[in-house]
């Protein structure tokens, strides 16, 4: 028997959803595709799978009175706080590290906060096929996103030899994972049908990941091992603070998933989005008639496929396209669409200008 866990990654700083995104509520904490927060929605998905005792948020030092209000369901032991950002790789060793410790045998699924989903029984589908595949200890597996488009913005996964079907669902060998293309390689890997797009959701036994970080990326183990016996004397958070900040700063992907032979991907088909920018609304949210998402008073003349974001302004737009508007109340962002990937660029750009009390 083994026990199932959901890690939610919840510790990034969502620049590109600025100015809406700032330091101190990141947009994993806003509501930005209907009333639920990115990380109060994340948490529903899980309903009927994991008993809230069994789902851990790992965070920033910062956020943890933030999920607390926001899911007043978890343990506040199961918020497991950063002291700094240090990538994917040290998040989810330090959440295995939390798992293993509730259970040797736990299978944990890695599940991002910041994700969009239209169709959550198709996920949940594909969600149990994985954790029956990974309860055994041998295998990793990941969730591959059907292609819609041949998008630059993520990785790609290449699916090899068809082993089986868990649930009805198609269990692919994984051939190799490919880094965001540009946009002719992009093309490309849509046309040839077995590539899907790598949604950076996982699902592993906590002590097979937990011994691959071991094999492949031994100075982090080292440093999860110290914070590990600090559990165990009670004395976590002085360890934590002291040791965290010098780990590797490298993603699970390239650090573990690149080099393990043995991972299976199962294709996703549930309407996701990785709401990475702003541009990302028009897939989660309708549009009106000129394509327009609008979020706003005032009229909008002869304006198309823009983005309009000021709650509590009066906006007047005329013979505009292509635009996004943010307006927060203190700042205001102004950008073409096909711009808005950029972002951290401009955020860059505002701490240089001694700007840093807008981020």
């Amino acid at each position: 028997m083994f026990l199932f866990y959901a890690v939610i990654m919840a510790g990034g700083a969502g620049e590109r959803f600025w100015p809406l995104s700032r330091r101190d509520r990141p947009k994993q904490f806003l509501s930005l595709v209907g009333e639920r927060t990115m990380l109060q929605l994340t948490f529903d998905r899980l309903a009927g799978l994991v008993p809230p005792e069994n789902v851990l948020v790992v965070t920033g030092v910062n956020y943890i009175e933030t999920v607390r209000q926001q899911l007043p369901e978890i343990p506040p032991e199961n918020i497991v706080a950063e002291p700094c950002g240090r990538d994917t790789a040290a998040a989810v060793g330090l959440g295995a590290l939390h798992v293993l410790r509730k259970d040797p045998r736990g299978v944990m699924a890695v599940l991002p906060a910041d994700h969009y989903i239209a169709h959550v029984r198709r996920f949940q589908s594909v969600l149990q096929a994985g954790v029956s595949l990974a309860a055994g200890g041998q295998w990793l597996v990941t969730m591959g996103i059907t292609p819609t488009r041949p998008d630059t913005g993520y990785g790609y996964i290449c699916q090899g030899e068809l082993l089986e079907y868990q649930d009805g669902i198609p269990v692919y060998r994984v051939e190799r994972f490919t880094e965001k293309p540009g946009p002719e390689k992009a093309r490309q890997f849509l046309a040839a049908g077995c590539y899907l797009w790598n949604s950076g959701m996982f699902i592993w036994r906590a002590d097979l990941i937990y011994r691959l970080i071991e094999e492949h990326l031994p100075a982090l183990a080292a440093g999860l091992a110290e914070i590990g016996r600090a559990m165990d004397r009670g004395s976590c958070q002085e360890v934590l603070s002291r040791v965290y900040p010098g780990l590797p700063k490298v993603s699970i992907d390239y650090g573990v998933m690149e080099k393990a032979p043995n991972v299976l991907v199962l294709p996703g088909d549930f309407g996701w989005d990785d709401v990475g920018s702003w541009p990302a609304l028009e897939r989660c949210r309708e549009t009106e008639e000129n394509g327009n998402v609008i979020e706003a008073r005032g009229v909008f003349l002869e304006t198309c496929n823009s983005i309009i974001h000021a709650p509590g302004r009066l906006v007047a737009t005329l013979g505009v396209e292509n635009l996004v508007v943010v307006d927060d109340g203190e700042c205001l962002l102004v950008c073409r669409k096909d711009r808005a990937q950029e972002l951290k660029r401009l955020t860059a750009a505002l701490k240089e200008a001694g700007l840093e009390d807008a981020l």
